[in-house]
């Protein structure tokens, strides 16, 4: 009886994301303007509560539904959301150039002018820190490259896998494994990560303090002492003091991780009702030549 009751909540839950759907939409007002405590309260409970996530599921369902029966439309919501991974992470991948940048100039600046701080003015307003807080703002950039380019890793097939099992099989049981991977390892992995990190981040970002436990109802009740308590204390006295921004870039990381483990159900899925031929259509694979390019029956692995 319980796996039925399992069975019946999801259904439910299913049915009533299209209404909270709808409802969001229509009325903007009740969790978007964040003049109103409250409204900023139901906007953090529903980010990370199970309205949410069947949101998410329901939308993904409706558009496998569509896409399975027009697949010439589930193909370029594959080529949309790899050209998203993409663009994000070559974007992103350039931090590691400014981190080495960065690094060199902190050295020349401490070890040869003897300058204690840093000061830029743009625009008429002066930023200045000591080179301290530089020092240790290069973390920042690691954690952008490892946040935002790891959907892009994985699009390049740049990730360690073991092929135990994988790599002595045929295409069609490829496939399978692959679509079952996306969908009961990457995605839940994803979301329990997200609904941990929604409420860590908020943690540090507002107060009274918000708690993946506490009930909507609750959360209200709190609006009334809500304000901004923005984190801002570093590890030294005059270091990086911005550690709020590594909770964002983790839902980052959650959200484009969540959404390349749809792309890869969605490409995995069209590679076996298509055959081996359109196995890496459409791919945009990065190269460094013609040498380099990476044979297609190679990349799978």
């Amino acid at each position: 009886m319980a796996i039925f009751s399992f069975f019946g909540w999801v259904i439910s839950n299913i049915g009533l994301s299209i209404y909270h759907l709808a409802y969001a939409l229509t009325h903007p007002s009740m969790w978007l303007d964040w003049t109103d405590g409250q409204a900023m309260m139901r906007f953090i409970y529903y980010g990370g509560s199970v309205e949410f996530f069947f949101v998410i599921f329901t939308i993904f369902l409706v558009l496998s539904v569509i896409g399975f029966w027009k697949r010439a439309l589930l193909w370029k919501m594959v080529g949309g959301l790899e050209f998203f991974s993409n663009s994000i992470g070559r974007i992103a991948a350039w931090g590691g150039l400014f981190m080495v940048l960065q690094q060199i100039l902190i050295i020349f600046l401490q070890r040869i002018f003897r300058v204690s701080e840093i000061s830029f003015g743009p625009l008429g307003y002066v930023f200045t820190r000591d080179l301290s807080w530089f020092a240790e703002e290069l973390k920042l950039y690691n954690a952008a490259i490892v946040c935002l380019c790891c959907a892009w890793t994985f699009v390049q097939g740049s990730h360690v896998r073991v092929d135990l099992v994988y790599a002595a099989v045929n295409h069609r049981k490829k496939r399978i494994i692959d679509m079952a991977g996306a969908l009961l390892f990457m995605m839940p992995a994803v979301v329990l990560t997200w609904m941990y990190s929604w409420y860590f981040m908020w943690r540090h970002l507002v107060t009274p303090k918000v708690s993946a436990s506490d009930t909507l109802d609750r959360m209200l009740l709190k609006a009334r002492a809500l304000r901004w308590n923005v984190e801002t204390i570093g590890f030294s006295p005059n270091g990086f003091d911005a550690y709020f921004l590594f909770k964002i870039l983790l839902l980052c990381f959650c959200g484009m991780v969540f959404l390349q483990a749809v792309t890869f159900f969605w490409r995995s899925f069209l590679e076996l009702v298509e055959g081996e031929d359109s196995i890496n259509k459409n791919l945009d694979r990065d190269s460094m030549g013609a040498d380099a390019a990476v044979p297609a029956d190679l990349a799978t692995h």
